[in-house]
């Protein structure tokens, strides 16, 4: 939780509040973080951190924006930031889908 919040702090975004929520509370088994977070600035952000190493592909896409849509139901609450951070390859079509969906994509975690 410590390592999330300095890299945001250096992206300039400053949280009031970080919940960690296991896959296992949605009911999935994928190896991935996920983070509830509220801002200084009153913005939900939905944190997803991959760590793979095989390629991030369109299908592990349409995974994470299930899961997105599994956590929004658990939370109880639709999230006005979603981000992923992702230190795999990610595959171009993967990107664009995310994009278009109101993602952003960060490559570049620790």
């Amino acid at each position: 939780m410590k390592e999330i919040t300095k890299y945001y702090l250096n992206k300039e975004i400053l949280f009031k509040e970080i919940n960690e929520i296991s896959p296992k509370e949605l009911k999935s088994r994928k190896k991935i973080k996920i983070y509830v977070a509220t801002s200084t600035n009153k913005d939900y952000y939905s944190i997803f951190i991959v760590d793979s190493k095989s390629r991030f592909i369109r299908k592990n896409a349409e995974e994470l924006m299930l899961l997105q849509s599994q956590l929004s139901q658990y939370v109880g609450h639709n999230f006005k930031k979603k981000e992923l951070i992702i230190s795999s390859p990610l595959c171009s079509k993967a990107k664009k889908l995310l994009e278009d969906n109101k993602w952003r994509v960060r490559v570049d975690f620790m």
